[in-house]
């Protein structure tokens, strides 16, 4: 997973080529902990076809705020520099980001 922060978010993420997925995540975000194993599983399985990237809000929070997360855990699916899909807080479960992912492959 591509660590992102505020000084690579907007070349990785809003300029890349393709779908990007970011992992909007904290440290002491218990769901994004619990997530994060299964996010990385699935960068394993589908990493050929989207790009996946993790966003420590904590470390960017204008940023995060920018983006209008609001809540934890977010994974989010960019293209051209749009956020086009997401899912958030308790939707987010490994079987709806990899449902989320399956959209965009």
């Amino acid at each position: 997973m591509l660590e992102l922060n505020k000084d690579n978010f907007e070349a990785e993420v809003l300029q890349a080529e393709g779908y990007v997925l970011v992992d909007y995540w904290g440290p002491t975000c218990e769901p994004c902990k619990a997530l994060m194993p299964h996010v990385h599983a699935y960068e394993e399985q589908y990493g050929d076809k989207i790009k996946f990237t993790s966003l420590d809000i904590t470390k960017a929070r204008r940023l995060a705020i920018g983006q209008k997360v609001m809540g934890l855990p977010v994974i989010a699916i960019y293209k051209g520099g749009e956020r086009i899909d997401a899912v958030v807080a308790d939707e987010a479960t490994k079987e709806s980001v990899e449902e989320l992912i399956k959209k965009y492959i």
